[in-house]
């Protein structure tokens, strides 16, 4: 197989912490999918160049909790003003019974693309769109249009046995699973989908909706298990709000965390996506089981849920990374727009905290609280380590070549950088992606995906979120 050689990019960003997260280059060798070597590198006879100057190179991205479908269901008007509880309820659950095969895969469809034109490579989608006598498979559609542009798919296989309403009087689409046929699904999922390998293309996780509200103690208990068992990991929503401290105090008389840690849902096979509202004790117990965290900036600032304790969790052993969640809370679902938000609200969340001298503080404080660097890692190694992929997120020998390569010389928002390696995270916006490499193969280049109608797909999307509205309309 031919090998490729990146030349002369203006930075190198790696995804590592400390001083291995920026490497000198200014070349990268590519051979059977691999990265090979990095630095001041001899083109060989035969081997295909990509010329990269005026570029920066990062680890391609991965974002570890998304709702691909809500991708047809952005800045809905009931719920564009909500927190949420009452967001849910406005929006997604709404909409949930609109969804058929057609719209379901156009939505997916939408997503993968959205990320993968902001330089994702990896995507785990927290899909929870599964109710009895459901007519299509959500989670083969997934992996379907996941193939179908070169990404890497983790499918987070959401749904729940219980509901906070009669089961007589909701729709079929609202319904709940019973316990045996989510267990019997989890693993013909695991069985036909599943690889273990540590840059695999395909993953399979166990992962009830929300632990305090989606099963029973004893059926999470037997959940846990299994995916042990069957070497799954296990993801799901936890602490996004206040509400969540309200509701599992009433019902258990413990906090989130606490609660997880009795049914057996803490360990470093386990993320929770926000992680928002945590007692000191919860975030010393969420980094002494290693329990990691999808960090979600946007929707939270957009559901007015808060912003995460990210440093603290850091400092206390909490694998971070970085998500986008669903269109639904985050009409910006894409990586480069998240990981700006991540760099930006760490630092008003310390200075938010500053107290003046006078009354006892130390004064202005928070600059420091991210640097791009800590970002870059997050949304990429931290986002392999949480999913358990350690053959991905990182630029160094002998890794997968999953690179997102950004063009700075088309757009004057990256004009006149001190700094270019710091370019999309810190000025955000739309980098030029000149290329997105996904093991080695180019996915996206020159800032578009080969043979993607981008016409004909808007007007997919706005007929069929048309048709959502008129069925929700009328139910």
């Amino acid at each position: 197989m031919t090998s490729l050689l990146i030349k002369n990019a203006a930075a190198i960003m790696t995804g590592l912490a400390g001083a291995a997260a920026r490497h000198a280059g200014p070349d990268i060798r590519i051979s059977a999918g691999r990265i090979t070597a990095l630095g001041a590198l001899t083109p060989q006879a035969g081997e295909q160049i990509l010329d990269a100057t005026d570029c920066v190179i990062y680890p391609a991205w991965v974002n570890t909790h998304h709702h691909l479908f809500q991708a047809l269901l952005k800045g809905e008007p009931l719920g564009l003003n909500a927190t949420l509880t009452p967001w849910l309820a406005a929006t997604p659950y709404r909409f949930r019974a609109g969804f058929d095969a057609a719209s379901f895969r156009l939505a997916a469809r939408i997503g993968l693309i959205e990320l993968a034109l902001s330089g994702c490579a990896t995507v785990a989608d927290h899909n929870y769109l599964y109710y009895p006598g459901q007519d299509y498979d959500s989670s083969a559609i997934l992996f379907e249009e996941a193939e179908k542009l070169g990404l890497r798919f983790v499918l987070c296989r959401g749904g729940a046995t219980l509901t906070r309403q009669l089961e007589a009087e909701l729709p079929q689409a609202l319904r709940p699973e019973s316990m045996a046929a989510y267990m019997a699904d989890m693993e013909r999922l695991a069985n036909q989908f599943h690889d273990p390998a540590p840059d695999a293309m395909r993953r399979v996780v166990m992962a009830p909706t929300t632990p305090p509200y989606s099963m029973q103690p004893g059926e999470l208990r037997e959940a846990a298990a299994v995916a042990r068992k069957l070497g799954l990991r296990l993801h799901s929503h936890l602490s996004e709000t206040v509400g969540y401290q309200d509701s599992v105090n009433a019902m258990r008389g413990i906090s989130p965390v606490r609660y997880c840690e009795s049914i057996d849902w803490l360990g470093a096979d386990v993320w929770f996506a926000h992680l928002v509202k945590l007692d000191p004790d919860e975030i010393a117990l969420l980094g002494a089981t290693r329990t990691g965290i999808a960090h979600c900036p946007q929707s939270n600032g957009r559901l007015g849920s808060g912003i995460a304790p990210i440093r603290a969790l850091e400092a206390a052993g909490v694998p971070v990374s970085i998500g986008v969640d669903g269109a639904a809370s985050n009409e910006a679902a894409d990586m480069i727009s998240e990981t700006h938000a991540a760099w930006l609200m760490q630092r008003a969340k310390a200075g938010e905290a500053a107290q003046p001298k006078f009354r006892g503080g130390a004064g202005e404080a928070g600059a420091d609280a991210a640097t791009v660097e800590d970002v870059i890692r997050w949304g990429s190694s931290g986002g392999a380590a949480v999913l358990g992929l350690p053959a991905i997120g990182s630029l160094a020998e002998g890794q997968a070549a999953d690179i997102a390569i950004y063009d700075l010389s088309r757009n004057p928002r990256y004009f006149g950088l001190h700094d270019l390696a710091i370019a999309p995270v810190a000025c955000g916006g739309s980098a030029h992606l000149r290329s997105l490499l996904v093991g080695g193969r180019e996915i996206v280049r020159e800032g578009a995906i080969p043979d993607l109608d981008m016409a004909e797909l808007a007007a997919e999307a706005r007929a069929a979120t048309r048709a959502l509205i008129r069925r929700a309309e009328a139910a």
